[in-house]
């Protein structure tokens, strides 16, 4: 794993170069598992990086049923450009465009536009506590919980 730089032992600090990458498990973009990088535990975190315009960048999914969790998720687009699908509906996103999905029963997802795209996700369950998607589970194992 890549090396964290800290500040005065308090923060840890990299760019999302940095991380490293994992194959994603139902796209062929890159997977950058920001919250195992630095090991969140209070929400969930990842990168996604689109090298072709038209890659899947997060396949369409619930939270509820394909995740099995019950989280909101607030994706940001820090470079390039994706369209998100949001039940149904095309929201088109250039770099700096936040899309914020309350409801987890809500179909979701976003494909690059721009070879380069970089998209950030964080999510969690309002009043809970963090819990690790199941398919993060099956990536890295009961050890990432």
């Amino acid at each position: 794993m890549a090396a964290r730089r800290t500040v005065n032992g308090k923060a840890a600090v990299a760019h999302f170069d940095e991380i490293p990458s994992q194959p994603q498990p139902d796209t062929d973009a890159e997977w950058k598992p920001v919250r195992h990088f630095f090991d969140l535990g209070s929400f969930g975190a990842s990168l996604y990086v689109g090298h072709a315009d038209g890659e899947v960048l997060t396949s369409e999914h619930s939270e509820t049923d394909e995740a099995g969790t019950s989280h909101e998720e607030l994706f940001y687009v820090a470079r390039g450009r994706a369209t998100f699908l949001v039940e149904g509906e095309e929201v088109d996103a250039p770099a700096g465009t936040f899309v914020y999905v309350r409801d987890p029963d809500v179909r979701r997802g976003a494909v690059a536009r721009e070879p380069g795209t970089v998209v950030f996700v964080a999510g969690g369950a309002p009043g809970e506590a963090y819990e690790v998607s199941l398919w993060e589970r099956d990536e890295f194992g009961p050890a990432s919980v």
